[in-house]
């Protein structure tokens, strides 16, 4: 799967807690984001099929 960057402006206490619940579940903090990001996509059934079933890359 392809890669894609862009930039992220966020509050500095957001980007905190990221980077600390990311360090807890062994993950940096662009993979946290992208497993947090997954996760609402799947719950709300924005996800294409095949990402869904077959869960995170």
């Amino acid at each position: 799967m392809a890669r894609e960057s862009f930039l992220l402006r966020t509050d500095p206490k957001i980007l905190a807690e990221l980077r600390r619940w990311a360090e807890d579940e062994l993950r940096s903090t662009n993979g946290q984001l992208d497993f947090v990001l997954r996760a609402a996509l799947r719950d709300a059934g924005r996800l294409p099929k095949r990402e869904n079933e077959h869960g995170e890359s």
